[in-house]
């Protein structure tokens, strides 16, 4: 698709430190971002390679031992040092809802993603999955991933997808 450009690939799933410098050639944004220690690793790496990649902080807003990033408190007491890491630019957060909440279970935790992203000054929420997108833009996601109800279930796996637009409803 080289001859697409100039595409903004989104890179989303979970980031392995050991992969960082190949996301950072290949993706302009990158949606888990679920460490202090990551952002720094991305920030170096970034900086060496004359990058300044569009980044999401991954938060985990209610205990679930299959998902990783910042508690929202953990976010507010670094975002001094997050956000001012060279050569990253955050753009916004991403979360996903445990297994088993209700809708509007799912509402509150999205809710309290967009207030959180709205409180650090960030424009973009990443937020929904097929099966819960509704309240994630009820809450005000701009970024959904539908990759289920688009191609069926399978097994879990990082996907690229192209900035070819955003929802604004």
């Amino acid at each position: 698709m080289a001859d697409l450009a100039p595409l903004d690939w989104h890179f989303i799933g979970r980031l392995q430190a050991n992969k960082a410098r190949g996301v950072l050639r290949r993706f302009g944004t990158i949606h888990s971002v679920d460490s202090l220690a990551l952002a720094q690793r991305l920030a170096r790496i970034a900086a060496e390679e004359g990058l300044s990649p569009a980044v999401l902080f991954q938060v985990k807003f209610r205990s679930d031992p299959a998902k990783t990033g910042f508690e929202p408190e953990e976010l507010r007491a670094g975002w001094a040092t997050l956000s001012n890491l060279p050569a990253l630019r955050p753009v916004g957060l991403m979360t996903i809802a445990p297994m088993g909440l209700v809708a509007s279970e799912r509402l509150a935790l999205f809710q309290a993603c967009a207030a959180l992203a709205t409180a650090l000054g960030l424009p973009e929420r990443s937020m929904g999955m097929s099966g819960d997108w509704p309240e994630a833009v009820a809450a005000g996601s701009t970024w959904v991933r539908l990759g289920s109800s688009l191609f069926g279930d399978r097994p879990s796996q990082n996907l690229a997808i192209p900035d070819v637009g955003r929802y604004s409803g």
